[in-house]
């Protein structure tokens, strides 16, 4: 009886409704003119608006190839990703067997499945080491990835196992929730130059699907020939899907006169100069587009065109609109864009679009305007960078400071803002535990082991604890009276290295045995900050004059013994090197924001450092702002001249010595561990030590930006109503 019970249920479950075309192929979406379609329940064609995420391969302590994670993970995941109103998922490679099988039985039975584009890798760092994408062994490399995805994809391939990439048995067919091919990465101008201007005589390409036009270059020819093999191989299971390749505003189709970098406006790849030949499946453009990458957004004035409700120039939207121009007859999507919620900052964009310095919460206003520029500029869809956080990312502003390089993955750096796209944070492990709001009642709950409680004495200070995670040094403060920032000023001095610099009037009068590295002050909230001693001030050492000589002279000559905490975010650049000049500019990260962590305040802040409430203070502290390159393995960065003038090294140390005073603001009187004393000897105070680690701890949870993105695509229609 229960067979037939479960033969009826199966049965009532909705059937994924297909167009079977006169040739007997299977399609499910199409293009036509410049629209993306979709084949209904109804039997229709229908108008489909892409709402997506960009989903990695990784978790916290993994590196890309290392493929940690599991059906559970997925499952969770495709669950959260559908209700964010999300309607695609974007893989950039061929993840393991784990992901098909886990997205066909999410999708069982669902009468608005969650789809998938397949992204194709390309031998990136090949094209870019020969500079030709027509060197040997380069096309036959790509050629046998694009092999790989389409038989994984329909789960026909037993791949062997080798390190760094996906393996397995793939029998799962999960052809019919694919919903596009996405092939390529972004193109490096000067390789698609060399290899244009190497191969001038390239015949045009005329394949069975997929073509060069007679305008097409060398290079769209060798991309007109990687889409129509992809496409040869599908048919061979009886499937057409849409095409696309990877590209970027780097190699777009425009002229920017206002871009200062000659190589970010040096050559084009033109979806136009490909075209479909009796590929019912179509074909559309796809570009990665950030508002604040490259320069041209802030620097280009003939995309100062359109202004926003603020009176600031939109010129993401005026970029969108010029692109979207060329391609009248043609669906585009951007399937990348977005900002981090990171405290450190790369690169600045108009009306506040920088790459980082946001909140969570700024992040997803951010987030959620970009993709209504994108929908109103009739793009056929927007695919957000990113569902999760990544800590193996690197960037260019840090990644001199993050050494060893190869342990990127095992700590947390916040002032690394590709880490931090995500809308599912990956938060390190005291964070779940340790809320920062002044209150020190949830230390108690860290075991005993977690805890280092501070045995120096200091009048006004009855104790000082200690702990730590994959991103932050914490201390919780209990002093004698309530603190108040109008009237007392906390500082923490800290010393890892011998070397370093007194405080000078941060702690006048008094001389300590050896220099401080940083020091951490705590008072009114413009004051709030970390400072990095002069001779170890790395923005200095880096572009100062001893490095690349780029730092204006005022920064240089600042004779103050601490420096504010800068990162750099754009760098000098000449003529002729240039096609104009622009500025050095950098960034202040080290300031410490008061506010609360716990997510169910109405003024919680993601960026939150510090807090005090009555006798209580409580902080976090970044890593990297007291100078480690790799807090896993008690890496300091050293001071001393910079190998080859542009090299950081680092050095073994055993921890940290915290070195805390207090400064009555009216009266001047101090409170230090050095009592009536005039000096202290540094090395009589504990060092705060801990256990270099190879695990690391996480916890996952929904960013305040994944609330507004799933606002925003809920006012977004998906599919058009005629």
């Amino acid at each position: 009886m229960t067979g037939g019970i479960f033969a009826g249920w199966h049965y009532m479950q909705p059937q994924l409704v297909t167009y079977t075309a006169d040739n007997g192929t299977e399609m499910k979406f199409k293009t036509d003119g410049d629209r993306f379609m979709e084949y209904g329940p109804d039997g229709a064609w229908r108008e489909m608006f892409v709402k997506g995420v960009n989903l990695g391969a990784t978790s916290p302590g993994h590196y890309p190839g290392e493929f940690p994670l599991t059906k559970e993970d997925y499952l969770k995941w495709f669950q959260q990703i559908e209700d964010l109103g999300a309607n695609v998922i974007r893989v950039y490679t061929v993840h393991e067997p784990v992901f098909y099988n886990a997205l066909v039985e999410y999708n069982r039975g669902r009468e608005q499945p969650l789809y998938f584009i397949q992204g194709i890798w390309s031998p990136e760092e090949e094209l870019i080491e020969k500079q030709d994408a027509y060197a040997d062994h380069i096309e036959q490399t790509f050629k046998q990835e694009i092999e790989k995805a389409v038989s994984a994809v329909y789960g026909d391939a037993d791949i062997p196992d080798k390190p760094g990439e996906s393996s397995g048995k793939y029998k799962t067919n999960a052809g019919k929730y694919l919903m596009a091919w996405h092939v390529g990465t972004e193109w490096d101008p000067s390789m698609v130059n060399n290899t244009n201007e190497s191969h001038p005589d390239v015949p045009q390409y005329k394949g069975v699907h997929f073509s060069g036009t007679q305008d097409a270059s060398p290079f769209e020819n060798w991309l007109a020939e990687l889409l129509d093999y992809t496409a040869v191989l599908e048919k061979k299971y009886g499937w057409e899907h849409p095409m696309t390749f990877t590209n970027w505003v780097t190699t777009d189709v425009l002229d920017h006169p206002g871009e200062p970098l000659f190589e970010e406006d040096l050559v084009s790849v033109d979806a136009r100069h490909i075209q479909p030949e009796e590929w019912q499946g179509g074909y559309f453009a796809a570009y990665h587009v950030y508002p604040y990458y490259p320069d041209l957004f802030h620097t280009d004035q003939t995309l100062q065109t359109i202004k926003d409700e603020n009176g600031e120039y939109n010129t993401y939207k005026s970029y969108l609109r010029k692109l979207k121009a060329e391609f009248s007859d043609m669906p585009v999507m951007i399937t990348e864009y977005g900002v981090p919620s990171s405290l450190g900052i790369s690169h600045l964009g108009m009306g506040g679009r920088d790459q980082g310095g946001h909140n969570e919460a700024e992040q997803g206003e951010i987030d959620a305007s970009l993709t209504q520029d994108i929908y109103d500029e009739g793009y056929a869809g927007a695919i957000l960078f990113m569902w999760q956080d990544e800590w193996f990312k690197k960037t260019w502003n840090t990644m001199p400071l993050e050494i060893p390089a190869d342990r990127r993955a095992y700590w947390l750096n916040v002032l690394t803002n590709e880490k931090m796209f995500g809308l599912l944070a990956m938060d390190p492990g005291k964070q779940e535990q340790l809320t920062i709001d002044g209150k020190l009642d949830d230390w108690n709950a860290l075991k005993k082991e977690e805890v280092t409680i501070w045995q120096g004495k200091v009048d006004g200070i009855k104790e000082m604890k200690m702990t730590h995670d994959e991103a932050y040094l914490y201390i919780g403060m209990t002093l004698e009276q309530p603190f108040d920032p109008d009237q007392t000023l906390l500082r923490i001095g800290t010393d890892t290295l011998d070397g370093g610099n007194q405080p000078g009037t941060r702690l006048p009068d008094r001389t300590l045995s050896d220099g401080l590295e940083t020091v951490i002050t705590l008072g009114q909230d413009d004051e709030s900050q970390v400072e990095i001693a002069k001779d170890y001030d790395f923005n200095q050492r880096l572009y100062g004059k001893e490095g690349y000589g780029m730092l204006p002279e005022e920064q240089e000559n600042v004779a103050d013994p601490f420096h504010p905490w800068n990162l750099a975010v754009s760098l000098r650049m000449t003529p002729p090197d240039t096609r104009s000049a622009q500025p050095f500019m950098n960034e202040q990260v080290g300031t410490l924001k008061r506010g609360t962590t716990a997510p169910d305040q109405s003024d919680t802040d993601s960026l939150t450092a510090w807090q005090y409430n009555g006798n209580q203070v409580e902080m976090r502290i970044p890593w990297m702002l007291l100078g480690f390159g790799d807090p896993s393995s008690l890496q300091a960065i050293k001071y001393g001249a910079l190998k080859g003038g542009r090299e950081f090294e680092t050095v073994a140390v055993k921890g940290v010595t915290l070195v805390p005073w207090l400064m009555d603001r009216s009266t001047g009187n101090i409170s230090w561990p050095g009592g009536e004393q005039k000096t202290l000897d540094v090395k009589t105070l504990p060092i705060y030590s801990w256990q270099p680690w190879e695990q690391v701890q996480y916890s996952e949870r929904l960013k305040l930006s994944y609330e507004e993105m799933k606002k925003r695509y809920e006012q977004i229609p998906s599919f058009q109503t005629e």
